[in-house]
């Protein structure tokens, strides 16, 4: 608790600052909503809740992303972890978010040289030849620069910025400080889980920050596409590489979103289109390991239409019973079978609340529309985005694993389509599908299966008994306990204790008082001014006890 309240007080400057900023962009509603402004004006801090009128004609959206934008990298990211919510936010907030780019102006680089230094023990000129100073590319977390090992070979170094970490850690509490008050204080917020968003958020951003491991990513997905020889991933120099720094191979090409040098270079659109949409499935289907940002800039197109897949910061992770949850809905909406699509999109929800007769209703409306459209005509993106309608419709949260597939699908369908205008995705789920399908039923497939099941069966029937003699026990001691997740309860609980305590005070306070008043008229005794010292010394502490419970009802009050 102390160092909670420690975090909280080093936080405050910086709590001013975000609290500022969104009243600055007209988000004042939604800081006294959450009653951050509280904390801030209790600390003295006071707010200026006046909205300045030249953002008053833009809509919410941007006047949230403006506000990310001025924030820093942590808002940032964030917003550009939004803009895969499409469960959650409808496409003009998906949109605006996903205008938030992290491009910033590079640090110079003698400022990244001590702590370069410290993880490599000597000067990276020491190592590496025609070492180029000026940043190619800086994003909020990191920049990159070019050179060249002793052997040659031109390599990226891709660098952390310095002192970045103690920053984003800082907006890490306090965006999870304002998620647990919005579910306070915003009922309706609870089933986002903005807590739940602000944890896997924070895991992915400290994973980002460790360069070692998006290196770790690297070679992985190369291990992947090992055998084909159409791919390309940037070979990693693990002698240099480090949480602060990695180095990788350089790979020049021509980026994703020139499509006109491609052509010019006599590259096939549609090959390149085909080979990308068969990479993201195999990632997708068939490794449950995917690059979870595939836009142009973040592919090359080489010579031969081969194609190099860069940055790998953000992954996304499938298990095996989500693959094949995923295929299953991809086989429903290819077979427009309306009762198999609700099946895994209840499942998805879990333990949601949710009227299944309208959601069923919703689903049979979304397949009856798609009735007449030819496979080949159908547009996929499209249709995920009905789909994810419904979700936001019936205010259902899909798991986040999924958002971020849904984000892969919808970009690799707008890439492919750019590249050649008559790509269908379909045309490429349908192989993968089968494949899938095949291997589910094969006697390996079947065999798989079943030796799992056995052995869930086994764990259930044998840990029976110790459960139930756990439960028994646990009743007998008078320990059996039901844990209820009831958040206004909890803040309720609180209230009462507080006013518990300003009423045991004020009981002593005035205890104080007449006892005191009896010491004073008792002769004897120590005597300070002439007066009894126990006597003085009983109103003193009066005193002060007074002060407290009044500065404790005006703070409540105020709260």
């Amino acid at each position: 608790m102390l160092w909670e309240t420690f975090n909280v007080v080093r936080d405050l400057p910086r709590l001013h600052e975000i609290t500022s900023v969104l009243i600055r962009y007209g988000l004042g509603d939604m800081v006294r909503a959450v009653g951050i402004g509280n904390v801030l004006e209790r600390a003295g801090r006071i707010l200026h809740w006046k909205e300045p009128a030249e953002v008053a004609h833009e809509e919410p959206a941007v006047r949230v992303r403006r506000a990310l934008e001025e924030l820093g990298p942590t808002f940032v990211k964030l917003g550009q972890v939004l803009a895969t919510r499409v469960d959650m936010f409808p496409p003009n907030w998906i949109a605006e978010f996903e205008k938030l780019q992290s491009e910033v102006p590079p640090v110079p680089f003698d400022t990244l040289l001590p702590e370069l230094e410290t993880a490599l023990g000597c000067s990276p000129f020491d190592i590496f030849i025609e070492l180029n100073p000026d940043a190619a590319a800086a994003a909020s977390i990191a920049q990159v620069h070019y050179a060249r090992l002793p052997g040659g070979e031109p390599v990226v170094l891709k660098i952390r910025r310095p002192g970045i970490r103690p920053k984003i850690e800082a907006d890490l509490r306090i965006l999870s400080h304002i998620a647990a008050l919005i579910e306070l204080e915003i009922p309706d917020s609870r089933r986002y889980r903005p807590s739940q968003i602000v944890d896997q958020f924070a895991k992915s951003l400290r994973r980002e920050l460790d360069l070692a491991m998006e290196a770790r990513n690297i070679d992985r997905f190369a291990a992947h596409f090992a055998a084909d020889e159409t791919v390309v991933v940037p070979k990693v120099y693990w002698e240099w590489t480090s949480e602060v720094m990695n180095v990788q191979e350089r790979v020049d090409g021509i980026a994703g979103n020139n499509i006109a040098a491609a052509e010019a270079a006599g590259m096939d659109r549609k090959v390149l289109a085909a080979r990308g949409a068969d990479v993201v499935l195999k990632m997708i289907l068939m490794d449950g390991y995917f690059h979870a940002d595939p836009h142009p800039g973040n592919v090359f197109y080489l010579p031969g239409n081969r194609l190099a897949l860069l940055d790998f910061g953000m992954v996304g992770r499938l298990s095996e019973a989500r693959r094949n949850q995923i295929v299953d809905l991809l086989a429903a909406m290819s077979r427009k079978d309306d009762q198999a699509l609700l099946d895994v999109l209840l499942e998805w929800v879990g333990d949601a609340s949710v009227d299944e007769d309208k959601l069923a209703n919703d689903v049979n409306e979304l397949v009856a529309n798609y009735e007449d459209v030819q496979l080949k005509d159908l547009r996929f993106s499209a249709l995920l985005g009905e789909l994810t309608a419904i979700v936001r419709e019936h205010s259902l949260v899909l798991p986040a694993d999924l958002t971020l597939l849904f984000k892969a699908f919808i970009t690799l369908e707008g890439l492919g389509s750019q590249l050649d205008p008559e790509f269908h995705m379909v045309d490429h789920l349908g192989p993968f599908v089968r494949k899938v399908i095949t291997d589910r039923y094969s006697p390996e497939g079947l065999q798989k299966r079943a030796k799992q099941h056995l052995k869930d069966l086994y764990s259930l029937v044998t840990g029976l008994p110790r459960d139930v003699a756990r439960l028994l026990k646990e009743a007998r001691r008078g320990r059996f306990k039901i844990e209820l997740d009831l958040k206004r309860l909890d803040h309720f609980g609180h209230q009462l204790d507080r006013s518990t305590n300003r009423l045991t005070m004020g009981i002593l306070t005035a205890s104080l008082v007449i006892g005191s008043s009896i010491v004073m008229t008792v002769r004897g005794g120590p005597t300070i001014f002439g007066l009894p010292l126990f006597g003085l010394v009983g109103f003193l502490l009066a005193f002060v006890n007074s002060i407290w419970i009044i500065f404790s009802i005006w703070r409540s009050e105020k709260e």
